[in-house]
């Protein structure tokens, strides 16, 4: 059990304090409401492109890093299509460091030509390293608009193609910060070392003043229910074919969302899963083999990836995947098999909670879906879950209607007459 306290400031700004005095460490996380779904579909990749400006300095402090530093403090941020989040860790008798630096971006950002220019280029390497010039890497670059058509899901974090990044404007780039990053569309976690009154000044100190910006709220297209399956074939100079099968899953508050995290596991959690120990071990199928869900907070994505072993044609490992994921189907899963994935996930979220990061980011992160005191109640949500309930999971997600299929096929040389290998195709796919 997580103990905490609960706090607003006047301004709108929610602060949650959590004590642990086992070691002299703090934790200082905010999480802002925005992610890659708010973003305008002309103008995507903002959020994680702040993730980076935010690094980049405020009026006051050139280079966020040093003084952080010098106080024995390390920091870092995450993006993803709902959320930015930013945490500071040093020892706890330095944690108003963490407060004067973070209040300290969120009131007066730098923003300058020269600032922009440094991480839009960051961010265009990283565009290109990771989403183009890997095999594979651009996967969800091709699948998300294959199974998203209206809501803003159809784009990656990273943005949805590279110039969107490249043609990001300083006007554009205010506009955004204005928009989110200010006390009423975020969440601030002190956890650690510290005493809650003492934190609730020092939030008073340095962020009371800020102001507390305009109420967001969201008007997000919603995606409506797929009718018939999709498919989309790339080549590309990979290793090997790979498939990538896509089914549409409920959002993170729905009460669905506990029983189709533990199928997922069920299917693909370990060597003794079901799709590795069928289609990897037993039938050699598939080198490797993976089923996992997005868990976004809005509807969102469970899909199974697997890389193609040579001779084996695509045809043969989709029927296979579309078997096992029938088994569920057709009959409940043994008691002890739902046993044995909820005790790994026990074993998972109680590790996670020895970790005072991963309580803090938790905190603001259930605060955020709805109240931070549902960070307690997860593990009993999936200890509730029957047999039975994965069994009518699997019946509502997999039907080959809302089933999206992206191929990716390894291209193949042409060889001559003479047996001379002629020039590959030409890929689908841009500096792969």
């Amino acid at each position: 059990m997580i103990q905490f306290s609960k706090h607003i400031l006047s301004n709108g700004l929610r602060v949650i304090v959590h004590e642990d005095h086992s070691l002299p460490t703090a934790v200082l996380n905010i999480l802002y409401d925005v992610g890659a779904r708010d973003e305008n579909p002309e103008k995507t990749g903002f959020a994680h492109l702040f993730e980076h400006l935010m690094f980049g300095g405020s009026i006051n402090i050139p280079v966020f890093d040093e003084p952080l530093q010098r106080v024995g403090g390390v920091n870092n941020a995450f993006t993803s299509n709902d959320i930015t989040n930013y945490y500071d860790q040093l020892p706890s008798n330095n944690i108003e460091t963490a407060f004067w630096l973070e209040s300290d971006r969120m009131l007066s950002l730098a923003f300058s030509e020269k600032s922009l220019d440094v991480q839009r280029n960051v961010v265009m390497e990283e565009f290109k390293q990771r989403y183009l010039n890997q095999p594979y890497g651009d996967t969800q670059l091709k699948l998300r608009p294959l199974v998203f058509k209206t809501h803003p899901y159809r784009w990656s974090t990273i943005g949805k193609e590279l110039a969107h990044i490249e043609q990001a404007e300083i006007g554009d780039v205010k506009a955004f910060f204005k928009k989110h990053y200010n006390p009423l569309n975020a969440i601030m976690v002190i956890a650690g070392d510290i005493n809650t009154q003492n934190m609730l000044v020092m939030a008073e100190k340095w962020f009371g003043s800020i102001p507390s910006g305009e109420k967001y709220n969201r008007h997000l297209p919603v995606e409506a229910l797929q009718s018939e399956p999709r498919q989309e074939t790339v080549h590309a100079d990979v290793p090997l074919d790979a498939i990538y099968m896509a089914y549409r899953v409920v959002a993170r508050l729905d009460p669905d969302y506990y029983a189709t995290e533990l199928l997922t596991d069920i299917l693909s959690q370990g060597n003794s899963s079901r799709l590795y120990v069928e289609l990897v071990k037993n039938k050699n199928l598939f080198s490797e083999i993976h089923a996992w869900m997005s868990q976004d907070l809005d509807p969102g994505m469970l899909i199974v990836e697997g890389k193609i072993r040579t001779g084996v044609s695509v045809a043969q490992a989709e029927a296979a995947v579309k078997a096992e994921l029938q088994k569920l189907v057709l009959e409940k899963p043994a008691e002890k098999e739902l046993t044995k994935v909820k005790n790994k996930l026990e074993s998972s979220m109680v590790f996670s909670e020895l970790n005072l990061l991963d309580r803090a980011i938790n905190l603001a992160y259930f605060e955020l879906i709805g109240d931070a005191s549902l960070v307690n109640k997860q593990l009993e949500k999936y200890l509730e879950v029957t047999p039975e309930k994965i069994q009518q999971t699997a019946a509502s997600i997999f039907s080959d209607k809302q089933c999206s299929v992206l191929y990716y096929l390894k291209n193949q040389l042409e060889v001559s007459d003479t047996g001379q290998i002629l020039d590959a195709p030409q890929n689908d796919v841009v500096n792969v």
